[in-house]
């Protein structure tokens, strides 16, 4: 199935100031968050922020920013942000069934997460290139396992062509220009 603009959820998971150091590559991992996140606002397709323990692991880092400024942001305590009910208020609400998943940690809180939402039948895309954990073997373990459970694993360029749908258009030469380049 291909993702698209009209029918999804950009859901940034727990991009935090006093985890997002400990990351193994997270400099790499939130610029390219950062590059779907602004395609995502351009496309209008909406953004979720979830804040694990904010008053222990921070807010969602500076460079993401200009990303959420428009993105509602949920405080949780569980690791799938699917047990939070503001979450799921919010996933009602926004009624999109394609739910794309970057953030961190790999196999704790995108896991839980994405198991989660496929439980509820949703269409659950894991963005390899801007999800981490502090150790990649325990991030190359989630993919795997995600995999078998049903989660698509695509990459950032995937879903921002598959979103774009066609070049010729307008969107397209304004998105390629500035975003995507050669």
């Amino acid at each position: 199935m291909l993702m698209k603009a009209d029918q999804s959820l950009l859901v940034i998971i727990d991009v935090q100031t006093k985890l997002a150091p400990v990351i193994h590559q997270s400099d790499k991992l939130i610029a390219r968050m950062r590059w779907l996140g602004e395609i995502a606002n351009e496309l209008d397709v909406p953004v979720l922020v979830t804040e694990q323990y904010p008053k222990g692991l921070g807010i969602s880092v500076d460079d993401l920013e200009g990303v959420i400024t428009n993105a509602q942001v949920i405080e949780k305590m569980h690791f799938s942000a699917v047990q939070e009910p503001n979450f799921m208020t919010a996933m009602t609400d926004i009624n999109r069934p394609q739910i794309l998943l970057m953030g961190m940690e790999a196999h704790v809180c995108i896991l839980q997460t994405a198991l989660d939402l496929l439980a509820d039948d949703y269409q659950v895309f894991v963005v390899e290139d801007a999800v981490g954990s502090r150790r990649d073997s325990d991030k190359q373990a989630a993919l795997k396992r995600l995999r078998q459970a049903g989660a698509v694993i695509v990459s950032t360029e995937m879903a921002a062509y598959e979103w774009l749908f066609k070049s010729g258009t307008d969107q397209f030469r304004h998105i390629t220009k500035n975003w995507i380049r050669g």
